[in-house]
């Protein structure tokens, strides 16, 4: 048997060595294969803007599931009144900026003169939950239709696409407006504020399943003809496995894409809800309810209306900067 350069090479590489510098140059010049996870984690590592979107989103989960922590910490309970801080003739805090000071990090309602600082992390736990788990429902819907959908065809798919024509036409707003105004304060022994986030969540979530709904429905009729869904037919694989094994995996990525940008949709919907009075009950604190109280009070007191304000555009920014790094992250196609 004849030894040639190919073998030499093989055997030099191979060949143990006690030098650190030859180790790592050979190191460097193995091929390591990388999975489809490693190559989005790289990816989205490289995508500074995404990154720090992504940042802001896990500490504004972290105020949200701390809020009583940081309440005792920082803050004062959410319906405690001073009315030392309230200039009695105005209404309007006493001090610049709203009443900013040392004891309260962001200053003071006017009239009742209740901690914002609390309110505010409270309200992030209110929008974020009613975000998180409407987007949860939508998405749980949206796959389980969208799959039945592309996949059976036929008068499934013909059902199923009328069904989300028509939610997708349907006033959501006035839906919601006449759902919350005839369901009683209290439900299944929930206190109201956690009541009126089921029902938001409800609502949200059902109207909200069409549009990822209508996304795999269109991934599943270019999936259904690939070679791997006929391959495992063939194998004798009935549908419940095929739609399990075959096609849910390789809708992972869109779905998953999908839910993070309609995350910051459903913020801006429950803010739009408790800003018209059918959203989170005063006095439970939520952005969208401060930020209606705050419309009598902007040209006095303009912080109060910042503030909640500011969270809620610091918020949906973040979400969709990570969406949109994360869409990039996960896309073959892209370089």
């Amino acid at each position: 048997m004849s030894i040639g350069p190919e073998a030499s090479i093989t055997d030099e590489r191979s060949a143990p060595t006690d030098d650190p510098a030859v180790e790592r140059a050979l190191e460097e010049k193995a091929i390591a294969g990388r999975s489809l996870r490693q190559i989005a984690w790289r990816r989205l590592k490289g995508d500074k803007v995404a990154l720090a979107g992504g940042i802001v989103v896990l500490v504004l989960v972290f105020i949200a599931i701390l809020a009583p922590v940081l309440t005792k910490l920082f803050g004062h309970p959410i319906g405690e009144f001073h009315g030392d801080k309230i200039d009695p003739t105005l209404g309007t805090p006493i001090g610049p900026w709203g009443g900013i000071s040392r004891e309260f990090l962001l200053g003071v309602e006017p009239v009742s003169g209740r901690d914002i600082f609390s309110r505010i992390v409270y309200g992030a736990q209110t929008s974020l939950s009613v975000a998180f788990l409407s987007a949860f429902l939508s998405t749980v819907l949206g796959v389980i239709f969208g799959l039945s959908a592309g996949y059976l065809g036929g008068w499934v798919d013909a059902v199923i696409s009328r069904i989300m024509d028509f939610l997708l036409a349907f006033p959501q707003l006035l839906f919601a407006i006449a759902l919350v105004s005839v369901l009683p304060d209290s439900m299944l022994g929930l206190g109201d504020r956690w009541s009126r986030v089921l029902v938001l969540v409800g609502v949200i979530g059902f109207f909200g399943w069409p549009y990822i709904g209508r996304i795999v429905r269109g991934q599943t009729l270019s999936l259904r003809e690939r070679e791997f869904v006929e391959a495992a037919k063939s194998l004798g694989a009935r549908s419940p496995r095929i739609l399990g094994r075959e096609l849910l995996p390789n809708l992972a990525a869109p779905i998953l894409v999908y839910t993070t940008l309609i995350i910051p949709t459903n913020i801006l919907t429950e803010a739009a809800l408790s800003f018209l009075g059918v959203g989170i009950p005063p006095p439970n604190p939520s952005w969208g309810g401060m930020l209606s109280d705050a419309v009598n009070f902007y040209r006095y007191d303009p912080m109060y209306m910042i503030v909640p304000g500011g969270m809620i555009f610091i918020t949906v920014l973040a979400f969709n900067l990570f969406g949109d790094g994360l869409r990039d992250a996960l896309d073959p196609k892209a370089r």
